[in-house]
């Protein structure tokens, strides 16, 4: 849309112009927008600028924020009239800094603040902006990306909007530079998502994803009854009953090389391993790493994890009910000293 100014009494539209025709660079826009990011990413601190931290450092993220819930921000800026290519782009730096950490990006705050000339202490800002009193599990649990450019293309539009009906977090900023006498003016609008139905329409991709998950779980009407030890669990689904027989199975101290083996007879690579004794919180985050939806597919909930001899092994999830069952029947065969029971009903109770 045109934008005016109110001059005696008039309305005088101002000129359109762009970047390019005003000398302005990528690296202009930036050096501005980072001392201002509140006007395109509200509550956010800048935490570093060019930041790549990887083998191919020609890929460097324009400016790399965090805002108050302790999430990453990846902005990207563009002075062309269609994007580009950003949303690709800024979808492979989201991946490869998911597993930051808080005290690289300490590191990488300093290193920011030093090149500023700022002697502000970095992990004490960040603390403060976060309203923390010490570092906690919860940093960086999501990436958001806030693309900014003069305008965007209808490809990329339909790509951002479908991205974040599966649960991303992406935000299109559209810049428009406006000449008059008075200077240069910038026309600064969030166009993906739309302001007035951002609430709107968070609620419906919270819809959408709850309505995914219950066509999936309406597909595990089967339930089972398990018995150990005289102690009983009922209405269990399929995958509920794997895990919980593994659990115990592990518990009684069976070798966990024979568990595995008893279940990859049915169901090849049932475990992701860590190598390591991680929380639940540290697990979510080496899957993220691989894929945004795999910590999806394993029981890596507090009280889901198995450690073992210094090792953390999560079970997956992706059972169907023939499967399930054959698993728990080659555990049990396998150690009929345990005397496990299951029964089985057709629906749940």
């Amino acid at each position: 849309m045109p934008l005016y100014k109110v001059q005696d009494q008039q309305i005088v539209r101002l000129d359109e112009t762009t970047f390019e025709n005003q000398g302005l660079r990528e690296f202009d826009l930036q050096q501005m927008l980072k001392s201002q990011i509140d006007a395109i990413s509200p509550d956010t601190l800048i935490v570093s600028e060019e930041f790549g931290d990887w083998e191919d450092r020609k890929n460097r993220i324009d400016l790399l924020g965090i805002d108050k819930n302790a999430d990453l921000v990846v902005i990207e800026l563009k002075r062309t009239t269609d994007g580009g290519y950003m949303d690709l782009q800024a979808l492979r730096y989201a991946a490869m800094i998911s597993t930051l950490t808080f005290d690289k990006l300490v590191d990488t705050y300093g290193s920011y603040l030093r090149k500023n000339e700022s002697e502000i202490n970095p992990e004490e800002s960040l603390l403060e902006f976060l309203g923390w009193e010490e570092p906690k599990d919860e940093f960086a649990q999501d990436v958001k990306i806030v693309l900014a450019s003069a305008e965007f293309s209808k490809e990329l539009c339909t790509s951002v909007m479908w991205l974040n009906n599966f649960g991303l977090d992406i935000r299109c900023v559209r810049m428009n530079p406006y000449l008059s006498q008075d200077g240069l003016f910038l026309d600064i609008q969030t166009l993906i998502p739309l302001p007035e139905a951002e609430e709107y329409q968070v609620r419906i991709r919270e819809k959408t994803m709850k309505e995914r998950e219950a066509r999936k779980r309406s597909r595990d009407t089967v339930r089972f009854e398990v018995t150990t030890e005289g102690n009983q669990q009922p209405n269990l689904s399929s995958r509920k009953m794997i895990h919980h027989i593994t659990r115990y199975v592990i518990s009684k101290g069976k070798p966990i090389e024979e568990v595995v083996s008893s279940i990859e007879k049915v169901k090849p690579n049932p475990f992701h391993v860590i190598e390591r004794s991680v929380s639940s919180v540290e697990f979510r985050r080496e899957l993220r790493n691989i894929t945004k939806d795999r910590p999806r597919r394993f029981f890596i909930d507090k009280g889901e994890l198995f450690e073992v001899d210094g090792k953390t092994y999560a079970l997956t999830n992706q059972w169907t009910t023939e499967g399930a069952i054959n698993a728990a029947e080659s555990l049990t065969s396998r150690y009929p000293d345990l005397e496990i029971q299951i029964i089985q009903s057709d629906s749940p109770t």
